[in-house]
């Protein structure tokens, strides 16, 4: 079939929008129809080669939408069901699975080529093979993807809203309460609050917080983070520092979540020098796969047995944690609608890109068209 999706053809390219050809499910696949896909920081480092892929790939990693048709041996999902994708495939069976670890999943090392399980590709154009982001590519109207990827959801669910739990909802809120183990009257820093650092501050606040501290040099996020849990609010590093030494005595903070798009070695002195003894830092951002950013002393590491670590998926499971995130949702206690700033059309991605670069939005949601 025939569908039009949102691709880079290169390194540090455009978006383009075209026509592809897209091939029909193959054994424990399926076909879906995208509804809706949200726009995530992790698609722009597509272009700057943050996270370096083969190219062309089709964007998009969360997204939600219906299953059209299934492929042989697929027996939990059958036509008609809303599903949403985690932007991690699960095999469930890896050395890393069978530890429960299934963020960790061995099928992530696909997330070069972007290819799906089999190693084959299903979106084709003008000879070549086009990879889809995380085994998604979620900017188009169609796609072919595997079970591992596809967590079926209640029908009467809004699909643009729940989208945003394939990736940046989790993983926010896993960084606080599952990396960041946050605990009831602790006091926690986050460094950006974006789709990723808004929802590190609700789940920080759910976890019972006492004092939570978002950081971010943009007026409309510090404002957006006190509206979803943080009980203070900072342009930049040293006044978090300065307003955490004020509210702890001197003793610092518990935690320090680092969920900026672009980590660096500024952002990770400032969180390693606000926590306390014994205190940890989660990075859940990143940079560049051959950019060495964090430097750390030694001796204050070892004498405060200080801890950092790095976080995927909020250290959480998929399987697990987006069922989880929509009964927190229905149950009053997760804000999803209110994280929705912009709606976009598959053909407007350049502007919600840019939406997104100017730090106009909290999260943009792009609305599949048909």
């Amino acid at each position: 079939m025939k569908t039009k999706a949102a691709v880079l053809r290169d390194l540090r390219g455009e978006w383009e929008i075209t026509e592809l050809d897209l091939d029909p499910p193959k054994t424990g696949e399926v076909l879906m129809r995208w509804v809706a896909a949200g726009l995530c920081h992790s698609d722009e480092h597509l272009q700057t080669g943050d996270i370096p892929v083969r190219y062309p790939i089709v964007g998009g990693h969360e997204g939600a939408g219906i299953v059209e048709e299934v492929g042989a041996g697929v027996t939990r999902l059958k036509p008609g069901d809303h599903v949403v994708c985690s932007f991690l495939p699960v095999c469930g069976h890896c050395r890393f699975c069978a530890r429960g670890l299934t963020n960790l999943c061995d099928l992530g090392a696909l997330l070069y080529d972007n290819c799906l399980p089999d190693g084959t590709f299903r979106f084709h154009a003008g000879g070549l093979d086009f990879g889809q982001m995380c085994l998604l590519g979620t900017f188009s109207q169609w796609g072919t993807v595997s079970q591992h990827s596809c967590v079926k959801i209640d029908d009467d669910l809004p699909l643009e809203t729940v989208a945003l739990v394939g990736c940046g909802v989790p993983t926010g809120w896993g960084t606080a309460v599952n990396a960041g183990d946050v605990r009831p009257g602790e006091t926690v820093v986050v460094y950006g609050i974006g789709g990723v650092g808004i929802n590190a501050v609700q789940g920080a606040a759910f976890a019972g917080a006492q004092h939570i501290i978002a950081v971010d040099p943009l007026a409309n996020k510090r404002e957006a983070a006190e509206q979803f849990g943080a009980t203070h609010s900072a342009a930049d590093a040293a006044q978090a520092q300065e307003l955490i030494t004020e509210l702890t005595k001197g003793v610092g903070a518990d935690k320090a979540l680092i969920t900026m798009g672009v980590v660096t070695q500024d952002a990770i002195d400032a969180a390693f020098a606000v926590v306390r003894k014994r205190g940890t830092v989660v990075v859940t951002g990143l940079n560049g796969p051959g950019v060495k950013n964090i430097q750390i002393p030694s001796f204050e590491l070892t004498l405060f047995e200080k801890r950092i670590h790095g976080a995927l998926f909020g250290s959480g499971n998929p399987f697990e944690d987006i069922p989880k995130m929509l009964d927190l949702y229905r149950g009053g206690h997760l804000k999803l609608d209110e994280l929705i700033t912009s709606r976009y059309r598959l053909d407007e991605v350049d502007q919600g890109y840019q939406d997104l670069r100017d730090g106009k939005n909290v999260r943009g949601v792009m609305l599949i068209d048909h």
